[in-house]
């Protein structure tokens, strides 16, 4: 509990807060995969079509919408993205805004995706700039799925309908595979070699998020909460790790207040918005229970396009306002700096660029070998490789990062 507490110091007196979940000890786990647990869906079927009367930001087939936004979503009339919980074998994994997704049906709602799925679905939903929403396509495909079938698990290890060729790429452990596109401290799920769980909502980091933001979610509350459960799995957690794809935990926080409210950054992050993103209810109790995730009522989406530049400019932000070093444990209290990474961009544990680095740093995660571990790294397929530099290379054009030739 005192670990807890030094980074969560009003934790002990929060109603309702069952702190040993957050105190598990850490144990060795064999290689990660959950696919015969894995729920399977005999009844596949695509992402409900957009139509000239619902056509949202007009983007279909993986192309670019207009990136207007400030639409009504769903739109008034527009059953076929109505809200649809999700079965008993439908995947859900660790990404709200995907889960949201799936359970509208803008993506496929047995939680098999595909890549022009994925940048249909941000640009349409969220208005998600077209060059980011490729970029995250892209990394989601490159690092958990399958790139000659552009499939993806929005959560386990669904190898068997993702893949043609079995693993002979790599595993294909969908979003739930840890330290690929998922890593430690999640703002609302554990760290995988504390519980073996990283996909899961945890009410009990809800309430602390909640607690930390004051229930406004914006950029100095998240900031903060980042460095708080930076900390408390550093201090929990044996084989923490906090390698350079940590940096898309900043982006990720940046949605709670750059896509999530209605109409974007000009709205509100407030709890009643970001709870049903997160599918968090009250228990009853003082705490937080969950249920399927869904688009609020009455959500418009923000009406610019959230493009690379606006989220490396955010995640820089974030990462700034408390920086934290790079590196792993070799067990509780043994830990590691990082060394030189991404060009100097990451040094002596630390980012030491801005927005731009943070920019190239992105397409390197998906196009170079990245540090998985204290001893590791993620060796890319030059098949994989070759596959994300096609679909990066083009929106990374004049951006002044070295792509691969």
């Amino acid at each position: 509990m005192a670990q807890v507490t030094a980074a969560f110091p009003w934790v002990a007196n929060m109603p309702g807060v069952d702190s040993s979940l957050l105190g598990r000890r850490s144990a060795p786990m064999k290689r990660q995969s959950d696919q015969a647990t894995c729920p399977f869906n005999t009844n596949h079927q695509g992402a409900a079509p957009y139509n000239s009367k619902y056509p949202y930001t007009g983007a279909q087939n993986g192309l670019a919408g207009t990136q207007q936004g400030g639409i009504l979503v769903p739109a008034t009339g527009d059953t076929a993205h109505a809200f649809t919980a999700p079965g008993p074998n439908d995947i859900r994994g660790p990404c709200p805004g995907l889960n949201a997704a799936a359970n509208h049906n803008f993506l496929s709602h047995d939680g098999i995706t595909t890549f022009d799925e994925l940048v249909d679905a941000q640009q349409n939903i969220y208005n998600v700039g077209y060059d980011l929403a490729v970029l995250l396509a892209t990394l989601g495909i490159a690092l958990d799925g399958d790139v000659i079938t552009e499939k993806l698990s929005i959560g386990c290890d669904a190898t068997s309908r993702t893949s043609t060729t079995g693993d002979l790429l790599g595993d294909e452990l969908g979003l739930n595979g840890h330290n690929k596109f998922e890593g430690d401290t999640s703002l609302t799920r554990d760290d995988y070699f504390l519980t073996g769980d990283d996909h899961t909502f945890n009410g009990t980091l809800f309430g602390y998020m909640d607690a930390t933001c004051q229930s406004t979610f914006d950029r100095a509350g998240l900031a903060l909460y980042r460095s708080q459960r930076y900390a408390q799995s550093r201090a929990q957690n044996g084989n923490f790790y906090y390698g350079p794809k940590s940096l898309l935990l900043y982006g990720a926080a940046s949605f709670l207040y750059e896509l999530f409210p209605s109409l974007g950054p000009t709205g509100s992050p407030s709890l009643a918005t970001i709870a049903s993103f997160f599918g968090a209810v009250p228990d009853g109790h003082g705490g937080w229970a969950h249920v399927p995730e869904q688009i609020p009522a009455n959500w418009s989406s923000r009406a610019s396009a959230y493009s690379i530049l606006d989220v490396s400019a955010e995640i820089a932000a974030l990462y700034l306002a408390y920086p934290v070093l790079f590196g792993g444990n070799a067990g509780v209290g043994n830990f590691d700096a990082l060394g030189a990474f991404g060009g100097g961009a990451i040094s002596g544990g630390s980012l030491t660029g801005g927005a731009a680095a943070v920019r190239c740093l992105l397409y390197q995660f998906a196009t170079e070998d990245v540090p998985s571990s204290l001893s590791g790294v993620l060796t890319l397929p030059v098949e994989v490789v070759q596959w994300a530099a096609g679909k990066l290379d083009p929106v990374f054009v004049g951006s002044g990062c070295p792509v691969v030739a």
